[in-house]
């Protein structure tokens, strides 16, 4: 045969060939380490569960008789009995099964605590992320019963119970406050009949301002929320005693000092092209009076504000003086709030 011709009959694969069957191998390599370790996983769960393996499990009566306690036979002469083939069970195995629990995929029972949704709970578990009793889990649909020691880059989470999650469409009138000891009329008489749980307001609105508030047992998030480094966006709708000049408009956004330090919006616009007075204004500062404080230092004064979001929430659907519960999405969007980068 010529030489010419001998590169194409060499059976060692080369360039993109050669990368793609390394791939091919460590995948393999990979799935059966996975594979391995959801065996002995397996095993273990069962071995706590008290379920015996099928090589230890008694034959059936019709094909080994000896298979039956010995006193089988003093119950027959007794009188007939259903005899029992339950494992006798440890304490721990007793108490699961007087408290029975539904395993559930573990990417579900991430989404459950806060961490993320479904589909990103799965990515974050076969990026081995998680761990279950001390267990690297690469499989999101691995069952748990939720009295696992399941962790999250080393931290254990749990499911979340009993906290209550409560959106408000503030009226005027209204303090933001659990108790007045003036006696006005508190944003928690509004919601009274809401919850059992204590909750109450992340942040808070001034008498005269109305729109979306939050309400919450939840202190973990409420901290979250009112804490400068997440920068929570604010939008506000502004009407003024007056049309905003433009050059005003441009000193909202480059910003100005006030009395507690430098301030700006983050962004400005006029919310109606035929009524310059009307201004849509958007802050993350979570300092008192802040957008009333702005405008009044450029000489306006605030004939009335809304505030038309908060953190993503808006009050559509709302009535003024009005509330809703959050639904589940809206609460992981908020649990996980600007931090989509640390969970990919």
């Amino acid at each position: 045969m010529s030489k010419p011709f001998e590169k194409f009959m060499n059976g060692q694969l080369k360039g993109a060939k050669k990368k793609e069957a390394i791939r091919q191998e460590k995948r393999k390599a990979k799935a059966a380490a996975r594979a391995e370790g959801e065996a002995i996983r397996k095993k273990q769960w069962e071995k706590k569960h008290g379920i015996l393996p099928e090589s230890t499990k008694p034959a059936h009566p019709s094909k080994n008789k000896s298979a039956y306690p010995k006193n089988v036979k003093a119950a027959k002469d007794t009188g007939p009995k259903k005899l029992s083939n339950k494992v006798p069970s440890k304490p721990d195995i007793a108490h699961e099964l007087a408290n029975p629990q539904t395993p559930m995929p573990l990417n579900k029972f991430l989404a459950h605590a806060g961490i993320c949704g479904r589909r990103e709970a799965a990515e974050l578990i076969k990026q081995g992320q998680v761990t279950v009793n001390g267990d690297i889990i690469f499989e999101p649909g691995f069952k748990v019963l939720g009295n696992e020691d399941v962790k999250w880059k080393g931290k254990r989470i749990f499911i979340q119970k009993n906290l209550v999650y409560i959106l408000l469409n503030k009226p005027k009138d209204y303090i933001t406050t659990s108790k007045d000891p003036e006696g006005r009329k508190t944003v928690l008489d509004l919601i009274k009949d809401a919850a059992q749980q204590r909750v109450y307001p992340v942040g808070r609105l001034d008498r005269n301002t109305t729109g979306v508030l939050l309400l919450t047992n939840d202190g973990a998030l409420a901290q979250k929320l009112t804490h400068p480094s997440f920068q929570v966006k604010k939008v506000y709708e502004a009407k003024l005693n007056k049309p905003l000049a433009k050059a005003d408009m441009e000193a909202l956004l480059t910003g100005f000092q006030l009395e507690d330090g430098f301030i700006k919006a983050d962004s400005a616009a006029y919310a109606d092209t035929k009524d310059k007075s009307v201004i849509g204004i958007e802050v993350h500062s979570g300092r008192n009076r802040i957008v009333r404080r702005m405008f009044e230092h450029l000489g306006y004064e605030v004939k009335a504000l809304d505030r038309v979001l908060f953190a993503g929430l808006t009050k559509k659907n709302v009535d003024r003086g009005t509330w809703r519960y959050l639904n589940e999405k809206e609460i992981r969007n908020l649990k996980y709030l600007n931090g989509a980068s640390q969970t990919k």
